[in-house]
């Protein structure tokens, strides 16, 4: 003998399904360069474009700023204005255009 089993109650859909285009949250981030942040500024310093002073943009991680930098040490890079800027805090470094 066959079990009878209650009928299934299903709700037409008559609208669009936007649930994922209207209520996605994401965080929108720049790929970040495979080269390390050390091998771009040897890159800068070595340049033919660097006599004293490169003028670069430097991305840090309170935010991007335009600098003037003349020489570097193990820790941090020195700008025109005498201001240290240490290597580890930098995320990405390029010459200004």
């Amino acid at each position: 003998m066959e079990k009878k089993l209650p009928k299934v109650f299903a709700n037409d859909i008559n609208k669009s399904l936007t649930n994922n285009d209207r209520f996605y949250y994401g965080k929108e981030e720049k790929p970040k360069s495979k080269i390390p942040i050390s091998q771009k500024i040897n890159k800068i310093f070595s340049s033919t474009n660097y006599v004293y002073k490169a003028d670069v943009d430097i991305t840090l991680n309170s935010g991007k700023v335009s600098k003037k930098i003349i020489g570097r040490n193990k820790t941090d890079l020195i700008t025109m204005d005498n201001e240290l800027i240490k290597i580890s805090d930098i995320i990405d470094i390029e010459f200004s255009e």
